[in-house]
């Protein structure tokens, strides 16, 4: 155990801690003198948060309630899943899937309700809502679910059987669906991005008129802190974006402009990307940098009183600077 929380404060049991949004998390609690955090990993960090109880794991499907992991724990943030993989390699990527992010989940919330846990956030995916919506609305929290991939159908799956152990036991669930995270420290395609931007290189995204929801790291983090305690969040499901939804070419303009490196974009029309990325077999990913994917997080703000801390630009600024210290390494 490393770096001991507040035992006399209700204790929130952190899964994926080491994580992207985890990392974040976990410091806005340890710096919260009411909250008594604590970190399920799968490896204890080399350099602990203060203020943190890290507790190491193997897989999810052997977390029980003798473990001690959930003594005066009042609330669970589960974040560890397995994610969406970009190139995958399992037989049978479905039935993976659902050992971790279904069985282990479920597995997870059973023995929090064992050990008495009042509430249970579970961080899903937009992917449950579907992957476009091009030619509708922005997705709703309260829609019919349509996940096309293993990985949305596995966070769908486990979302129900959340809803069913609530409605038997009454542990409070709330779930929350992000989009796209970005933030300090943000990797893959945005970074990707960045640097592209960063050393000048011209970019065919000049004429994209697609429109994407996005959710800041330190917005997304401050949703999860106002599930923990709002009395109006038990057993529902949000949708977490900045409400600020920008078409790739406006993405790669701001992004720029917070790099200090003008995009130079090339006006090529979408219709030519989207071609050449499907004979290229990179449909996918003509699908996320042409199409659209938006959502209406207006629940969280009508029914929480949520708004988020940090607009878009200066979402974009932190996310930049993060970048470019880096770079200076």
């Amino acid at each position: 155990m490393a770096g001991q929380g507040n035992a006399q404060c209700p204790g929130i049991l952190v899964t994926g801690g080491s994580g992207f949004v985890g990392k974040v998390l976990l410091q806005r609690l340890a710096a919260d003198a009411r909250r008594a955090p604590r970190a399920l990993v799968r490896k204890l960090p080399g350099q602990p948060l203060e203020g943190v109880d890290y507790r190491a794991f193997s897989e999810l499907s052997t977390v029980d309630v003798a473990s001690g992991h959930f003594d005066q724990v009042d609330t669970v943030i589960h974040l560890a899943s397995r994610v969406h993989v970009m190139h995958e390699t399992a037989t049978d990527p479905l039935a993976e899937f659902r050992r971790v992010n279904v069985e282990g989940t479920l597995n997870l919330a059973r023995a929090a309700v064992q050990a008495g846990v009042r509430r249970f956030i579970f961080v899903s995916s937009v992917k449950v809502n579907g992957e476009t919506t091009d030619g509708r609305q922005p997705f709703s929290a309260d829609e019919a679910p349509a996940p096309s991939d293993p990985y949305g159908i596995s966070k769908r799956e486990a979302e129900d059987g959340l809803r069913q152990l609530a409605a038997q036991s009454g542990l409070e669930v709330v779930i929350v669906r992000p989009v796209l995270v970005y933030g300090p420290g943000v990797k893959a395609n945005f970074r990707s991005m960045m640097n592209w931007l960063s050393k000048g290189v011209p970019l065919p995204f000049g004429a994209i008129h697609n429109k994407r929801s996005l959710v800041a790291l330190d917005n997304l983090v401050d949703l999860l802190v106002t599930c923990i305690d709002h009395p109006a969040a038990a057993n529902q499901t949000f949708l977490a974006s900045d409400g600020h939804d920008l078409s790739t070419t406006e993405l790669l303009q701001r992004l720029g402009k917070a790099l200090g490196k003008p995009a130079r974009l090339l006006p090529v029309p979408a219709s030519w990307l989207k071609g050449a990325a499907t004979l290229a077999g990179k449909g996918g990913l003509a699908q996320r940098l042409c199409g659209s994917l938006q959502v209406d997080s207006g629940k969280a703000r009508e029914l929480l009183g949520w708004q988020p801390p940090l607009d878009v630009d200066q979402a974009l600024r932190a996310t930049a600077l993060n970048f470019l210290k880096g770079q200076d390494k």
